[in-house]
């Protein structure tokens, strides 16, 4: 119950105080646990459109915290729930690696019919600073919508505008969270096993 009172906190304000990050720090265990739960809920493709909303909006003043050289877990959604076709699955999947190596470590990716999970390390610029997380994520999802536009012939907006994301506090975190990741397509009964997903990629590193 105090890790929920914690999180209604955390979520309420843009601004946390000291008090909830100290107890956010200290519950992290938990905090992983409740993350994926939510995630689960959130993205379960029954849950009526209605719940998906409010969950969402609940979410929205969620603070974003980056740590230079600590790998994150991202989320973002289609900004609706018809399923992306598989050729646009293909284009966002391309589009998640197109920075790999230039912005990002990329560990991880999947991309869902209505979401994508990544699993990055953002690497230093030319003056030493971690690439910025809202930057990379609005460069990715700006040029996946312009190309998921021209493929189905649409315009306007792809993507819901906020992303959920996580700071992995270890390389035992991160596993999980890579597991996490590639058990999604089994888990919503797309395929048998990770491995037939053909829109998951896993760096070789990362799966050893």
């Amino acid at each position: 119950m105090l890790m929920w009172n914690v999180m209604l906190v955390w979520v309420g304000h843009s601004c946390p105080t000291l008090l909830t990050l100290l107890l956010t720090l200290l519950l992290s265990d938990a905090f992983d646990f409740a993350f994926d739960l939510a995630l689960d809920l959130a993205f379960d493709t029954h849950m009526p459109n209605r719940t998906l909303d409010k969950k969402y909006d609940y979410r929205r003043m969620l603070p974003h915290y980056q740590k230079a050289g600590r790998a994150l877990f991202v989320t973002f959604c289609k900004g609706n729930r018809i399923a992306f076709t598989p050729e646009a699955r293909d284009a966002v999947l391309q589009h998640c690696l197109h920075d790999h190596g230039k912005r990002y470590e990329l560990h991880a990716a999947v991309v869902m019919p209505d979401h994508v999970h990544l699993l990055l390390t953002p690497l230093r610029d030319e003056k030493g600073w971690p690439h910025s997380l809202p930057v990379i994520l609005k460069l990715l999802k700006g040029t996946s919508a312009r190309s998921i536009n021209k493929l189905m012939g649409s315009c306007g907006p792809v993507w819901q505008e906020e992303s959920f994301d996580h700071v992995l506090r270890s390389q035992e975190s991160l596993e999980k969270k890579l597991e996490y990741l590639r058990q999604n397509p089994v888990r919503r009964g797309l395929v048998t096993k990770p491995e037939d997903y053909n829109w998951l990629w896993v760096h070789q590193a990362a799966g050893k």
